[in-house]
């Protein structure tokens, strides 16, 4: 089965890219992030969550939906799903994140996240070879020599094992958690990630190189100065952060894309949707301009109401901008 990723990226990378190209992600890894938390709150029982059977039945119903590109996965969720042939027939790719360092380690009563992040791996990613050939590498750059040196050393050396176990990876990178002092404001530290990034790659040979990025919209002007320097080698992608507003999800994927983004990874922004394969095939007509992101948000209260679902929001409520990077755009 041709994969509709391989497709994709190639059509980006020749200089022909259009909306219909897009690249989605569902980024349902957040087990090894948020532990139990991860696949969301229970429908029924407050303060409850839904169990790992309910995480796989979501991605099953996403992966059949014809709507995404990747499904991104803990190694543990893989080897069930890939077990099972689910993705065999499918345009889907399954893939695997790599390493869970330690600034996602977003346990109850966690105090991990004060610190600059640590890198770690808790994969074997040569016996994940078996289930996946792409995967999900995470850097933090947090200003600090040492801890930055730590992060870059480890990609380097998974970067080797990597190439000689034969998996393809995209990398994430993270803006530090605000508690983490780095002596940059959020403006400036927007600029060192671009400036970051562009370092950290300049060094890596062509057949290291990572397929794609994923790392936060940090704001128009930052998106399209990356997205601009090498927009043939270095596609960039961006990860959704927390739910916000549905206005919010459709307002960064259509802000993302305008500037130069050719690939979104969302996880809690579909996961905790009322009707996540309603909001991704919105999220499509947005990036192709079919609809805009209010419209959008309209049409899916339209499709909830059909579905008989109830809204986390009123419409009013959930037509809000309420994420701050986005009422730049």
């Amino acid at each position: 089965m041709i994969k509709s990723l391989d497709v994709k990226l190639k059509t980006i990378r020749s200089g022909a890219y259009t909306p219909k190209d897009f690249i989605i992600a569902d980024a349902k890894d957040g087990d090894m992030a948020m532990g139990m938390a991860a696949p969301g709150p229970h429908p029924t029982r407050a303060g409850a969550f839904k169990s790992k059977a309910d995480y796989l039945d979501a991605m099953r119903a996403m992966s059949r939906s014809g709507l995404i590109d990747i499904m991104l996965m803990s190694a543990s969720s893989a080897g069930v799903l890939v077990g099972e042939g689910l993705f065999t027939e499918s345009p889907v790719t399954p893939a695997v994140r790599l390493n869970d360092t330690t600034d996602i380690w977003y346990l109850r009563g966690n105090r991990y996240i004060e610190q600059p992040s640590v890198p770690f791996s808790t994969i074997d990613v040569e016996a994940a070879t078996e289930f996946a050939t792409l995967g999900l590498y995470s850097v933090t750059y947090s200003n600090d020599l040492l801890c930055d040196y730590e992060t870059l050393s480890a990609y380097k050396e998974f970067r080797g094992v990597a190439a000689d176990v034969g998996m393809r990876h995209f990398l994430e990178v993270f803006n530090p958690h605000p508690s983490v002092d780095t002596g940059l404001s959020a403006e400036d530290m927007a600029l060192f990630i671009n400036d970051a990034i562009a370092r950290t790659v300049a060094g890596v040979v062509p057949a290291q190189q990572p397929l794609f990025l994923k790392m936060a919209y940090n704001g128009p002007k930052v998106m399209e100065e990356l997205a601009s320097y090498d927009p043939e080698g270095l596609i960039i992608g961006i990860l959704g952060g927390s739910k916000g507003t549905t206005r919010d999800t459709f307002e960064l994927i259509s802000q993302a894309e305008k500037y130069g983004a050719r690939v979104a990874l969302f996880g809690r922004k579909i996961n905790l949707a009322e009707d996540p394969i309603s909001l991704v095939t919105l999220m499509r007509r947005v990036v192709e301009r079919e609809v805009s992101p209010l419209e959008a948000v309209r049409a899916y209260h339209d499709e909830l109401s059909k579905n008989g679902l109830s809204p986390n929001l009123s419409r009013d409520e959930d037509e809000q901008v309420t994420e701050p990077i986005l009422k730049k755009g």
